[in-house]
Order: structure tokens, then C-alpha cells, then sequence
């Protein structure tokens, strides 16, 4: 990708989020067309119903565009965005009460095998994920795909960070198994 498309991109981007930020909604419309699809798989990774993800992600983006004077371009704005999508997406399933963690605080150790099976494909993989119980999920996702650490999982689902632990090696554990059946059933074989 040429060096000079990015810079014009991101000054474009800067340019948007002013005159956004002044209620241009013509500035809005193009910001949530470029970030809308990204932040539609931030939110359906968290909820198994895509339409409560649309819903969860339209909350996100009025959030966005009350709250972007506060975006101080220390970060990237799409990070920003993401953020929000996240903590909308775990408001909304405590409000449907749909967030549990079990409270086993074992201390786990990081399964070392990682052979996933090369032909998996992604829709796969999110069904998979899709079927973790919720707690399992949410901090799955959140560590293994966002990036968050422990710490900040348990700041912002308001559990320790022993329970974070514990729900990342049970979730883990799940999905290896639920590989394994899969890999049996595709392949006729048990290794994955």
C-alpha cells in the first residue's frame, strides 16, 4: 500500500472526526459507513444473535458520536470506537442477564498444544465460539482476540482476576474439545 494513501487517509479521518464532532452529520454518515462493519464483529464475537449485535452496535455509534469531543487522538480512533463497542456489548448482556462466572478460581496453566486443524474456517471457529457458555466467552474474547489483559478484564466486568483466569483456561479447554469432535467428525480422526 502506498505510504502516502495512509497519510491521506488518516488526515481525512482527522477532518471527519472534527467536523463530526460538530454534528455534521453528512462527517457522521462516512465514519460509521468506514468503521460500522469492524465494530458489527466486535459486537456479534460478544452476542450469538446478530440482530441484538446490530442493536448493541447503533448504541455503540451513539455513544460515539455524543461522546467524540472527548477523543483526544491520543490513540487510534477506531480503537477508541472499540472500546465503546466492547463495554456497550457487556452492558447489554448484563442487562439480560446473560453475564455468569463461575466462581472456581483454580489457578490454570496456559494449555501448551495449539494444533488447530488448518481447514477450520472462520464461520467455524465462530460457531464454536458462539456456543461457550457466556462468562467463558466474554473473557475468552476479550483476551484472545481484543487483547486485553487480566487486569483489565476484571476491572471491566467487575470480577477478580483469578475468575478471569479461570474462565480463559475453561473456555480454553472447551473449545480444544469441541476442535477434537469436529476434527473426528470432518477427518475421522481424533488428532487435532
Amino acid at each position: 500500500m502506498n505510504p502516502l494513501k495512509v497519510i491521506q487517509l488518516y488526515k481525512n479521518e482527522a477532518q471527519l472526526i472534527k467536523k463530526a464532532s460538530r454534528n455534521n452529520r453528512e462527517a457522521q454518515h462516512t465514519l460509521y459507513e468506514w468503521h460500522a462493519p469492524k465494530m458489527l464483529s466486535v459486537c456479534r464475537y460478544y452476542i450469538n444473535d446478530v440482530h441484538h449485535a446490530e442493536e448493541v452496535m447503533l448504541n455503540g455509534f451513539f455513544k460515539v458520536f455524543t461522546k467524540l469531543k472527548s477523543f483526544n487522538s491520543n490513540g487510534s480512533f477506531e480503537g477508541w470506537i472499540r472500546r465503546i463497542m466492547v463495554n456497550e456489548a457487556i452492558s447489554f448482556l448484563r442487562s439480560k442477564k446473560q453475564l455468569e462466572f463461575s466462581s472456581d478460581e483454580t489457578i490454570c496453566q496456559d494449555i501448551a498444544t495449539n494444533n488447530i486443524n488448518e481447514e477450520i474456517d472462520v464461520a467455524e471457529i465462530q460457531q464454536l465460539i458462539d456456543h461457550l457458555p457466556e462468562g467463558y466467552r466474554m473473557v475468552f474474547v476479550m483476551y484472545a482476540i481484543e487483547g486485553y489483559k487480566h487486569s483489565e478484564i476484571a476491572t471491566m466486568l467487575s470480577i477478580n482476576e483469578g475468575t478471569s483466569k479461570s474462565q480463559l483456561f475453561k473456555a480454553r479447554q472447551l473449545l480444544q474439545q469441541q476442535l477434537k469432535k469436529l476434527n473426528t467428525v470432518t477427518h475421522g480422526t481424533n488428532e487435532i
